[in-house]
């Protein structure tokens, strides 16, 4: 039972204190630095751009962009972290930085910032998981995600200008792979 609260404890840490930066850094960008700091985003095809692969998960163009974003992030991060807290840190390094990569080549011209890229990898790995790992859990879990955030499977086509579709997309698809790379992690810790 220890071990559990530990556990939950750690998970909490982890969560409050990337939204809490989050959030941190939206109050400093608002009030103190008139909006400079999303230019540190993902601008497509520019050298300068890449930069924005490690710094746009974290950056938003205002509170409500941010509010938009908190609440899955922390429903669909902790699904990842309730399997294990390694997952979630691999989950969500291979979704900024593959889903970032994908939308520095592909993405169309501007800024490109929100935590929304990560938020579909997240979707993309639990819902994929299931298919490369076959557990009920992971079944389960896929099914809760796919009746509660399967509608914003949309965001990854185009359709709301300053939107970045191609962020969802390539984040979706980054978890997907990450799903698969989670999975063979697993079998050879198992062995």
């Amino acid at each position: 039972m220890k071990g559990v609260v530990v556990e939950i404890r750690t998970q909490i840490l982890i969560l409050g204190t990337i939204v809490g930066l989050m959030w941190g850094l939206e109050v400093l960008d608002t009030f103190v630095f008139g909006r400079a700091l999303d230019t540190f985003g993902i601008l497509p095809r520019q050298p300068i751009g890449l930069r924005g692969i490690f710094f746009s998960p974290f950056l938003h163009s205002n509170f409500n962009h941010l509010s938009a974003n908190t609440v899955p992030f922390v429903i669909l991060g902790w699904l990842i972290m309730a399997q294990s807290v390694t997952n979630f840190v691999l989950v969500s390094v291979i979704c900024a930085v593959l889903g970032g990569v994908g939308t520095w080549v592909f993405g169309a011209s501007g800024l490109h910032i929100g935590a929304s890229g990560v938020i579909f990898g997240y979707l993309g790995f639990l819902l994929a998981r299931y298919y490369f790992d076959r557990r009920l859990s992971s079944g389960l879990v896929a099914l809760f995600v796919g009746t509660t955030y399967g509608s914003v499977l949309w965001g990854v086509l185009p359709s709301v200008p300053g939107i970045s579709w191609e962020g969802h997309l390539f984040g979706f698809l980054s978890g997907i792979v990450a799903a698969r790379f989670a999975t063979d992690r697993q079998d050879i810790t198992r062995s």
